[in-house]
């Protein structure tokens, strides 16, 4: 696949009309994922977008969402970070928008997802940390930061 540049992917703030969207993109990453057990249904993760609406940096890319980027605009988290198709510039997109006026940001990834973590690596991100899942879940994860 060749990446579009990211120039010509569409990004902007997400609304509450948007929630449906973003949690069809989760839901449909957690049935392709073998190693992701499922605990919550789609109406759930709907609900749960549509409630950080006001209290994250919900950005979204494409028209369709194809890819959907949380952030806590106080502790500088990225707390949910997917997209539909990778390998096209969606994910660039929505990194390059966060990263916008900023000189750090930092998250967590699953161990499992070594293709998350090549992209992490590849915008400037470094492990600090593995550290067990955080009861409901159940697997490890991956601490990463970036500074600008």
């Amino acid at each position: 696949m060749t990446e579009a540049p990211t120039s010509e992917i569409q990004v902007r703030r997400a609304t509450s009309e948007d929630a449906p969207a973003c949690a069809a993109i989760v839901d449909d990453w957690i049935t392709r994922t073998d190693w992701m057990p499922r605990d919550a249904t789609l109406e759930e993760l709907e609900a749960g977008i549509a409630n950080a609406m006001s209290l994250r940096e919900i950005w979204v890319a494409g028209d369709p969402v194809e890819g959907y980027l949380s952030l806590d605009p106080d502790s500088l988290k990225i707390g949910g970070f997917y997209c539909s198709r990778t390998g096209e510039g969606l994910g660039r997109a929505l990194m390059d928008r966060v990263k916008e006026g900023r000189d750090y940001l930092w998250l967590h990834t699953h161990v499992p997802n070594e293709a998350a973590q090549r992209f992490y690596r590849r915008e400037g991100f470094i492990e600090l940390a593995r550290v067990p899942a955080e009861p409901p879940g159940t697997v490890d994860e991956v601490q990463m930061e970036w500074r600008g």
